[in-house]
């Protein structure tokens, strides 16, 4: 039997789908819909307007809703193929076209509808990470993000299935399936290089000169200063910006009233050598040279993606040690971290444990009682090399006199197995592993403190907010609902009408990372306001008095300023 046309959006049966039913062929036409895509498409658009951890603007509200139609059109597309080869039955011309016209209009006042709830659910968003709250949904700038995404979508579906169509008419279906899935292979191989050559290229030229404000350092304590083997001219954008940054001695006895030092910053950019081991064998050679082994603490840290070093963190330990100590890292890319992250995955985690073994070792041959208090310290994607530097908590707290990770990927080996681990109803964006008695987790002022006196040391600290896409975004976020959403385990900071839809969740927190620092510090991925605490819990309190504290707690939290949605400077 050969079955009639497939309808169309206000087209009549003259159109049809390119499909094969009965051994005829027939080929849709551009502006034709597939009905199950176009029904389980217009479903998963209409959840992605659901609230997630962090506001979003109607550009993005508008990519993940393109994003959402395209995921449940491919879907809809494999479940209408099988309905149409298990059922028989085969709706007329005019059932089709009233099917048709239905649609549009439960397209249409579900578009009025949704954009009045999402207005609601992003003010609450909003309110709940203590943002003003918007008065309109921009609906042209939603159409913005959702038209290309959901064109190119559809657009790169037909024409898959239009080269396998072929590939199967000129070598049979086993060997025209082998051969549309090398091209599709090959050619997502290619966009991939292309791409990844123009974010290299367009990466690099930004790790190029320091920034007009930025002077390179007189300082004998800093490298690239006066006798240092590290080239300025190499060391990169964000290299530049911590060797020529930083509060001074005289800043640092200002603000704590107490004498200081001039702290030491070592840092080795990417250019300066050409492997891990060797930046790593400079930056030793540099601590050597500035007296970084004869400070109070030295903290080594891995850098960001594109190498960067947050300054609120830095600065931090050095105004509460009074200067009194040296900070060591190398740069092992240029790119921000979700490029570094998803190219080469491998690089933080190589060059966080050259550099940790290169300083141990020296730091190892000098006398027990009078060695620097070796911390480690990584943000972000830093955070994860730093510890993967690590097997395990014990290897952490035998090899170090500390450690602080922040805003740790969701992918970080001894994050998930801590989390994972952690003390029963303990919920899982703010866990308890054995009391608190090696490791505790802290996201406000008073964290560290509700679990009592008994953390012993080394520590081991987590700075951790239950509203960070970084921390939350895991691929089983796809299929299977996380714990920090569930009853009983939710924070207060999130959205009540945050709910878990599978795929859509980890479409919504993909956006959301690159709104991570365009919200309030407490929230998102910003971590300036509680780095004092982090450094207090895990080196001591430097002997500063509450009022010196307070006063260094207020110009950390004076850095703090929310930058634009979209902005990512790690």
């Amino acid at each position: 039997m050969t079955r009639p046309p497939d309808a169309v959006i206000g087209v009549t049966s003259r159109a049809s789908a390119a499909t094969r039913d009965g051994g005829t062929m027939r080929e849709r036409r551009w502006w034709q819909l597939d009905p199950g895509g176009a029904v389980v498409g217009l479903l998963l658009a209409a959840l992605s307007m659901t609230p997630s951890l962090l506001p979003r603007p109607a550009l993005f509200q508008g990519l993940i809703t393109g994003f959402g139609f395209a995921i449940g059109y491919a879907v809809g597309v494999g479940l209408w193929w099988l309905v149409r080869r298990f059922v028989a039955w085969r709706p007329t011309t005019d059932q089709r076209r009233v099917a048709w016209w239905s649609y549009l209009g439960v397209a249409a006042v579900a578009t009025v509808v949704l954009a009045v709830l999402s207005l609601g659910w992003q003010n609450e968003v909003r309110r709940a990470v203590r943002m003003p709250e918007v008065d309109g949904f921009d609906f042209l700038v939603f159409v913005v993000g959702f038209v290309p995404v959901v064109v190119l979508g559809i657009a790169s579906g037909r024409g898959i299935r239009r080269l396998y169509r072929r590939a199967e008419r000129t070598w049979g279906r086993a060997w025209g399936t082998v051969a549309t899935a090398a091209t599709v292979v090959v050619g997502v191989a290619v966009l991939l290089s292309v791409v990844m050559f123009g974010l290299d290229r367009l990466y690099l030229a930004n790790n190029g000169p320091a920034a007009p404000w930025v002077t390179e350092p007189v300082s004998g304590a800093r490298s690239a200063g006066p006798d240092s083997e590290v080239d300025w001219d190499l060391v990169g954008r964000h290299g530049t910006a911590f060797l020529g940054g930083g509060p001074s001695a005289a800043d640092i006895e200002e603000l704590t009233g107490e004498p200081a030092l001039e702290p030491v910053r070592v840092y080795v950019g990417q250019a300066n050598a050409p492997t891990v081991e060797e930046r790593a064998a400079m930056a030793v050679r540099e601590l050597e040279r500035t007296g970084g082994f004869d400070r109070d603490v030295l903290v080594v840290a891995t850098t960001t993606g594109s190498g960067w070093l947050e300054p609120q963190t830095v600065d931090a330990i050095e105004y509460l040690h009074g200067g009194d100590t040296a900070i060591v890292s190398t740069q092992y890319a240029y790119t921000p971290s979700w490029v570094s992250f998803v190219f080469d995955p491998d690089a933080p985690v190589a060059a966080s444990v050259a550099l940790f073994d290169a300083v141990r070792a020296k730091w190892e041959t000098l006398p027990a009682d009078d060695r620097p208090q070796l911390v480690a310290y990584g943000l972000s994607l830093g955070a994860h090399g730093a510890q993967e530097t690590f097997a395990d908590l014990d290897d952490v707290r035998g090899r170090t006199e500390g450690a602080l990770f922040v805003g740790s990927p969701n992918g970080s080996a001894l994050w998930r197995t801590l989390t994972e681990g952690r003390d029963e109803g303990s919920p899982q964006w703010q866990p308890v592993v054995d009391g608190g008695r090696q490791v505790r987790w802290h996201s406000t002022a008073g964290d560290f403190g509700a679990l009592g006196p008994g953390w012993e040391e080394p520590r081991v600290a987590y700075l951790q907010h239950a509203t960070d896409p970084v921390t939350w975004l895991g691929l089983e976020l796809i299929w299977a609902e996380p714990d920090w959403l569930k009853s009983g385990q939710r924070s207060d900071d999130l959205s009540d009408s945050m709910r878990w839809i599978p795929a859509v969740t980890a479409v919504q927190l993909v956006v959301d990372m690159f709104m991570g620092e365009s919200v309030p510090a407490s929230y998102g991925h910003n971590y300036g306001d509680v780095v004092l605490d982090g450094w207090r819990a895990v080196t001591g309190d430097g002997g500063l008095d509450v009022a010196a504290l307070a006063r260094i707690q207020e110009v950390l939290e004076g850095y703090a300023q929310v930058q634009p949605i979209g902005s990512v400077s790690e």
